[in-house]
């Protein structure tokens, strides 16, 4: 899978996490007739978006972004494209939070609601990843593939040839009089 596109759809089931526990953690305060901790929850969800869209701000990549890729093991052939296992290995841990965290909302409905703010950071804060990857690949006339491997390993790139874009320069031409 291409690490782009990984990162974009990491985005996406981070915002829908953050969508889904919001909900459950409304209705377990509703069921409770908690308004705190709504009220609570919606400011920790402001402050959670306002931190995320600033951590988001940079164009270039995050620092662990940035080494994952300078680590990436050079290969003159694509790997193994396997998009459905490749999200299912690396954000099992996502999947695994979701879950629980949904199943005790009734229970202890502020687990979700944190969970949700967390959620909605990482979403916002990761979100000109994909492009400043997109950019830098672009440049070195490289692609970046998410290696296959094991869930409890790290994950590991693959770095593969590409084309290479090359600028026109700018000839004008001038005219003699």
């Amino acid at each position: 899978m291409r690490f782009t596109d990984f990162l974009r759809t990491s985005i996406l089931l981070f915002g829908g996490a953050a969508t889904a526990l919001a909900a459950v953690a409304i209705a377990g305060g509703a069921s409770k007739s908690d308004t705190t901790l709504l009220y609570v929850a919606v400011g920790w969800w402001v402050i959670a978006a306002a931190v995320g869209l600033w951590l988001g701000r940079r164009l270039e990549t995050s620092e662990g972004i940035g080494r994952l890729m300078a680590n990436a093991r050079h290969s003159p052939t694509l790997p193994e494209l396997e998009p459905g296992r490749t999200i299912v290995n690396r954000l099992w841990p996502l999947l695994i939070v979701i879950a629980a965290a949904a199943a005790i909302a009734f229970l202890i409905p502020q687990v979700p609601a944190i969970g949700a703010g967390y959620a909605l950071l990482v979403a916002l804060a990761w979100r000109k990843q994909s492009r400043a990857v997109a950019a830098i690949e672009d440049r070195d006339g490289v692609r970046f593939y998410v290696e296959r491997s094991a869930p409890l390993k790290p994950t590991q790139l693959v770095r593969t040839p590409w084309m290479r874009r090359i600028e026109p320069a700018d000839h004008r031409i001038s005219a003699v009089p």
